[in-house]
């Protein structure tokens, strides 16, 4: 479950990502437009302390990108590199913004929803005490079976990102993360990135407009 509230962000999600995003090789878009959000869908953090969320945004004529984002109340130490600055929250305060490609929180959460046959999280607004459910805009799923073994969250140490031809890839450990930063461009693709393992499994996804799922990410485990 996640627990939103009613806000105001400063700046914006889409106005904190725009920067590091055009400058990023995968961009695909008009750099003088304004990103639009198209969509989006969240994973839970069991500790509940990371926000966890993968926005679809596209920029003038350009296609739909997906940018997983994560939310901190505190930086996240050996993180930098993954750091795209800071918004303030009108009622959690200041949080901290990560691409989530580099986040532990992030890798454990898509691994076990693409490993373990996981879904999105249902969404609350929590309004003077009570909890009112909101529609999803998104919905993902993983082609895993239920009871796989758990992904714990990885050391941020043992982290390490790269971008090949629109598709980034995290790895830790025995763990691979690839991402399509185009949903849908190149499942041939994005399943050589991951490489082969043990396991591997995708995560699928779709949206108003888009309503049949594409391969959002592959995930591999040795």
């Amino acid at each position: 479950m996640a627990l939103l509230h009613k806000s105001e962000l400063t700046p914006s999600k889409t106005e904190i990502l725009a920067d590091w995003a055009r400058a990023q090789p995968w961009f695909d878009g008009d750099p003088e437009r304004d990103f639009d959000k198209v969509a989006a869908f969240r994973f839970d953090d069991p500790e509940g302390r990371v926000g966890i969320e993968t926005l679809f945004v596209s920029a003038g004529a350009g296609p739909v990108l997906q940018v997983p984002l994560t939310y901190r109340d505190t930086a996240l130490a050996g993180g930098e590199a993954w750091l795209l600055g800071t918004m303030e929250h009108s009622v959690l305060g200041t949080r901290f913004v990560y691409d989530a490609l580099g986040d532990p929180a992030y890798l454990a959460a898509v691994a076990n929803a693409a490993l373990g046959g996981g879904v999105q999280a249902d969404e609350f607004y929590e309004i003077d005490g009570a909890r009112v459910p909101r529609e999803p805009t998104a919905v993902a799923a993983g082609s895993g079976a239920a009871g796989s073994r758990e992904v714990t969250a990885p050391d941020v140490a043992a982290v390490a990102t790269r971008d090949d031809d629109g598709i980034t890839v995290a790895s830790a450990g025995d763990l691979r993360v690839a991402l399509a930063r185009v949903p849908g461009a190149d499942a041939a693709a994005l399943a050589a990135a991951a490489g082969t393992g043990a396991e591997r499994e995708v995560l699928s996804g779709s949206w108003q407009g888009h309503d049949e799922p594409m391969t959002l990410v592959v995930v591999a485990r040795d």
